[in-house]
């Protein structure tokens, strides 16, 4: 899986427990090696993903005593972690999957965003649990069975895809959205700690809503900003696409740089428009075909 991490790796072994990861660099770029530890080195994380508020969350966590080394927001979970154990995960707004591993208590904690953004399967066979971000990496492991699922397949047939928690393998699954999992004493606890929830709210008016929106649409795409690499966007010339472009031309003090892929089909092609929104909002605009 170098291709989701091309930037760093790092390992953890002792006892029982192994732990790898690949990096992709966006914060913190040259202090970010994980896996990453508390003060006294006895609570480790490998993840991957992005926390937008990590800035808030750590000034709050300062101010309760913790040092932090580096700048990621990757050392946030850890430090939130120690102090909220697995509600931790109501804290965070971003995507994630990461895996905790307490040497104290013998416990690894495993979580994945609300959406499921970020990929994470698992297959336990009753003795050894193993998880990775793609089934390819589980694959590897020596002994796991590659025996193809009949109802998944099923499911592929009928959905064009395999709905979460199954894979197309027997006994490997994914870690749905919005849960975690806990692996200690050889057992295994699967929970759920979000649900979306719907709020009766007045009908507001057209003007009201629409104002609202290009709140939240300002306030996700400035969260979505901050990095120590440079930042780009996929323009496909579609509404949504070209939305957040103009979004982030407005908040950006350097041109945007913005991709699009042209097809030779025109019933697919959306390039014309894709190069129309880039000369409007002056975009650095690149097209592969």
């Amino acid at each position: 899986i170098y291709h989701r991490g091309p930037d760093d790796e790092g390992y953890f072994v002792e006892h029982n427990v192994a732990l790898g990861v690949r990096r992709l660099s966006i914060i913190d770029l040259f202090r970010g090696h994980q896996p990453i530890y508390n003060e006294n080195g006895m609570i480790l994380i490998i993840f991957n993903g992005e926390i937008y508020d990590f800035k808030e969350l750590r000034i709050n966590l300062e101010k309760r005593g913790h040092r932090f080394s580096t700048n990621t927001n990757t050392e946030v979970i850890v430090h939130l972690y120690e102090d909220f154990g697995f509600d931790c995960l109501k804290k965070l707004n971003g995507m994630f999957a990461f895996a905790i591993y307490d040497k104290t208590e013998d416990l690894l904690f495993i979580a994945r965003d609300r959406l499921g953004i970020k990929p994470l399967h698992y297959c336990f066979d009753g003795k050894v649990l193993v998880f990775g971000s793609e089934l390819k990496s589980l694959l590897q492991f020596p002994g796991l069975r590659r025996e193809i699922d009949l109802k998944s397949l099923n499911k592929y047939l009928t959905f064009e895809y395999v709905p979460a928690p199954y894979t197309i393998y027997k006994d490997i699954y994914k870690l749905q959205p919005g849960h975690y999992l806990i692996f200690k004493n050889g057992r295994l606890l699967i929970k759920k700690y979000w649900n979306l929830s719907y709020k009766d709210k007045p009908i507001r008016s057209k003007g009201e809503c629409i104002e609202k929106l290009r709140w939240y649409i300002d306030d996700s795409v400035r969260k979505r900003m901050i990095s120590d690499v440079p930042l780009g966007t996929f323009l496909s010339g579609g509404i949504d696409s070209s939305l957040i472009t103009a979004f982030m031309t407005r908040q950006s003090s350097q041109k945007v740089k913005t991709f699009s892929v042209s097809f030779d089909d025109k019933s697919f092609d959306e390039s014309r428009y894709a190069r129309q929104i880039a000369s409007f909002l002056g975009t650095e605009h690149y097209e592969e075909n």
